[in-house]
């Protein structure tokens, strides 16, 4: 069984629905979420919020946040997550944004950094960073759908059923 199909099994057995806010995997996430047959149950809707001005308009991200942290940023990625819950009837929402490359790091923000967020309808929403290293475009960004479906099956199993 995939990883998107476990992860829809396990929303599905605690009556969850999920959402996606996606920047460099640019749909990605909620692709591998649709590819398994009868998704439709589970899979609410995702955002493709690649510039700013759409994770402005689309989730509703403080533009002050992005002028202070950077769109790749754990406050970014929180307000991401934070939108497809608000901007949907999902019970979690993750959010993805990086840097996938080639180019566009700085030394502060090097290629390869993605920031995640998981939301959960009327819980703490958790983020992290991951540093996956200068590995190539197409690489980053299928590490990061990865990451981002792991995160979201631990969050739906460790939430209380119902």
């Amino acid at each position: 069984m995939s990883a998107a199909a476990e992860l829809l099994a396990a929303a599905r057995a605690a009556g969850a629905t999920l959402a996606t806010a996606e920047s460099c995997t640019a749909g990605l996430v909620a692709a591998a979420l649709t590819d398994p047959a009868g998704a439709s149950d589970v899979f609410d809707r995702g955002f493709v919020t690649y510039s700013n001005a759409a994770k402005i308009e689309a989730l509703g991200v403080d533009p002050a946040l992005i002028d202070r942290h950077g769109a790749v940023s754990e406050p970014v990625a929180r307000a991401m997550a934070d939108g497809a819950i608000a901007r949907s009837s999902a019970t979690f929402g993750v959010a993805v944004t990086g840097i996938a490359g080639p180019g566009g790091g700085t030394a502060a923000k090097p290629e390869g950094r993605v920031c995640f967020a998981v939301a959960r309808r009327g819980g703490p929403t958790l983020v992290e960073t991951v540093e996956f290293g200068a590995r190539g475009r197409a690489a980053v960004r299928q590490a990061s759908v990865a990451h981002a479906l792991a995160l979201l099956r631990q969050a739906v199993g460790d939430a209380p059923s119902g």
